[in-house]
């Protein structure tokens, strides 16, 4: 049995997936080296992460089963409970599921009002659309006290969008440098965003008509249940949804906010793939970022997701360009793209200025999730290099890969889990520091 071994070239990671059978992965000798630091454990499937703003490093963990906790700023301390919402969620599937408790983000003045905003599927209402799976829902919930709680039936629903399928929720919920909400959402599930819930001919991620395959953008502190920022690309367009701020996306799972020492802000979105590339995107204002079109840079058609075709337009159907991505490569990488953030922290020095992300695994059999580290060169290209994790067997991080944090501090942590689904107590929260 012959299997192939990861390399790196020109900054480029060339990796390719060792077969069943083979001896374990190695991270390529001349990887950065990172150690990770335990901030928390015993957790089910921690899918996001934010920091309390009080000074104390503690974290806010929100758990794919429904329940958010308070962790840190060490593993040793307790665990407490804030919000449970497992009465509310979509039953999920042990062994793997996409739905649950997606996102988590706190008010830029949650110091003065604890507000907290959650993302979540429920069991959909009899008021949306016939065979809806579930619901996705983004929820406002109140923090009081110094050992923060929240009251479950204190919520506030501000968005429902129907879900046609059980994956492609996308999930991330953060706030942008201007107070407004931005929400990740996949394209409705199944494949090749085709078939029943999905725009015929065109897919939802190109249907500037349904809330599906976007980015979107609000205001929560405006009219009741949220208010359209002026400047948001479609509002006004007949027949576009006004929450738009970016489109053409299958399944944005994780997006990040950066501002450089320039000033400049830019949205890094890492978008999932279906079956040949995974993709990292620079997100603007009204973008097309290609979905169903294009996977990657390849051409796609739903009818044979697998043969790219030879061609396929440049530009959506109103003419707009479709926008490549800045970081793009194939399954036998990584199945499935985790975005991360830019780091700017002082702990891992190696790292500054890079975009830190990773990949979920190599396999959905085998928890051998990826971690990178992209930077601009001088041509503007982005050139991504694997991270070696020290003390663990080969440099793999050996454990699936869900999802980054960042604190005020500039600090990144990984959130990991050493089974597939939303069962069992194998979660970890890591934060990211340099090999000593």
């Amino acid at each position: 049995m012959r299997c192939v071994r990861p390399a790196l070239a020109a900054g480029v990671l060339l990796a390719m997936v060792g077969v069943v059978g083979c001896p374990p992965r190695m991270v390529d000798p001349e990887a950065v080296e990172i150690e990770l630091r335990r901030v928390a454990e015993g957790l089910v499937a921690p899918l996001a992460l934010a920091e309390l703003p009080d000074g104390s490093a503690r974290v806010l963990i929100a758990q794919q089963h429904g329940v958010v906790v308070l962790a840190g700023p060490t593993a040793g301390d307790p665990v407490r409970v804030v919000l449970d919402l497992r009465d509310r969620l979509t039953p999920l599937n042990a062994v793997f599921d996409e739905r649950g408790l997606l996102g988590l983000a706190l008010h830029p003045r949650f110091s003065d009002n604890g507000r907290l905003f959650v993302y979540y599927t429920a069991p959909p209402g009899d008021d949306l659309p016939a065979g809806s799976n579930c619901e996705a829902r983004v929820s406002e919930f109140r923090i009081v006290g110094d050992l923060p709680s929240a009251d479950p039936a204190g919520e506030r629903i501000i968005l429902r969008i129907a879900q046609p399928q059980a994956n492609h929720n996308g999930g991330q919920l953060t706030f942008g440098q201007d107070n407004y909400l931005y929400i990740s959402t996949g394209d409705g599930g199944g494949a090749g965003d085709d078939g029943p819930g999905h725009t015929p001919g065109l897919g939802n991620a190109q249907d500037r008509s349904t809330l599906l395959g976007k980015i979107l953008r609000i205001d929560v502190d405006g009219a009741a249940p949220y208010a359209i920022p002026a400047d948001n690309p479609f509002a006004g367009e007949a027949g576009a949804r006004a929450e738009i701020w970016a489109y053409g996306f299958r399944n944005p799972w994780r997006f990040s906010f950066d501002m450089g020492p320039t000033g400049q802000v830019r949205l890094f979105a890492g978008d999932v793939g279906q079956s040949l590339r995974e993709e990292v995107n620079l997100v603007e204002r009204g973008g097309n970022y290609g979905w169903r079109v294009r996977e990657g840079t390849l051409c796609f058609d739903p009818a044979s997701p697998a043969t790219p075709p030879a061609e396929c337009p440049a530009a959506g159907a109103d003419g707009e360009p479709l926008i490549d991505p800045i970081i793009e490569y194939d399954h036998r990488v990584g199945i499935s793209v985790i975005g991360g953030f830019v780091y700017r922290g002082a702990d891992a020095p190696a790292l500054r200025r890079t975009y830190i992300f990773g990949d979920y695994s190599t396999g959905f059999a085998v928890a051998d999730g990826r971690l990178f580290a992209a930077r601009q060169d001088e041509s503007g290209a982005w050139r991504y290099s694997e991270l070696a994790v020290a003390g663990r067997e080969g440099g793999r991080l050996g454990e699936y890969l869900l999802a980054f944090g960042r604190d005020s501090r500039g600090e990144v942590y990984i959130l990991t889990q050493a089974v597939s689904g939303p069962a069992g107590a194998t979660g970890s929260v890591y934060r990211i520091v340099g090999a000593e």
